[in-house]
């Protein structure tokens, strides 16, 4: 697996959000992320598609500069690929907002295919794993500044755990722990307060 010292992050522009506007590239960097260094059929076996499908992608975001050829691994037949970056980060306000938009969509079905491969095993987990999970759902009334608020104090608290990056050893029994954090405006609601 790829080892980061530090939190990498690149800030999407107009030419990465195009590349990250597909599902499946989204996932392939997720994956590697994730995973560390593969390559373009050990991510197909992993995400559920064609080898070919996965080389034409890992081209595309290699061309946006989101992955990077691993060249101490592998031969002249076989590209071993990993992630730049470990993180992406961007600004609706300051980028097109149909590659925003479309880059989001794209986010959210990756999170989405995460979310039911975690509910498909969870019969498979030790007891307490599942009882660690949840899927919970929370309808708050709140103007803009407690919802940004209310993210940032999330935020923070997920950040004073051992991230996967970090240098710092972690516990023998520790595995990874995936924590997704959306918060919206409860889409479909009128504009007027509750």
């Amino acid at each position: 697996m790829t080892s980061h010292s530090a939190e990498n992050v690149v800030l999407l522009d107009a030419s990465t959000l195009k590349a990250l506007a597909h599902p499946l590239r989204v996932r392939i960097l997720g994956v590697l992320r994730l995973h560390g260094a593969a390559t373009a059929t050990t991510l197909a076996q992993r995400i559920g598609v064609n080898t070919g499908a996965t080389s034409y992608h890992l081209r595309q975001l290699a061309d946006a500069g989101l992955v990077v050829e691993d060249t101490g691994r592998g031969n002249a037949k076989d590209r071993w690929w990993q992630a730049a970056h470990t993180t992406s980060r961007f600004d609706l306000a300051h980028v097109d907002e149909a590659d925003g938009l479309a880059y989001l969509t794209a986010v959210a079905d990756a999170y989405g295919a995460t979310m039911r491969r975690a509910v498909e095993e969870l019969p498979s987990l030790p007891e307490e794993w599942r009882d660690a999970a949840t899927l919970s759902d929370y309808s708050l009334s709140l103007t803009a500044a407690e919802a940004r608020q209310l993210v940032a104090d999330l935020e923070a608290v997920v950040a004073g755990y051992r991230s996967v990056y970090s240098a710092e050893a972690a516990p023998e029994d520790a595995r990874r722990f995936s924590v997704q954090l959306q918060a919206f405006r409860t889409p479909g609601m009128p504009d007027e307060a509750p």
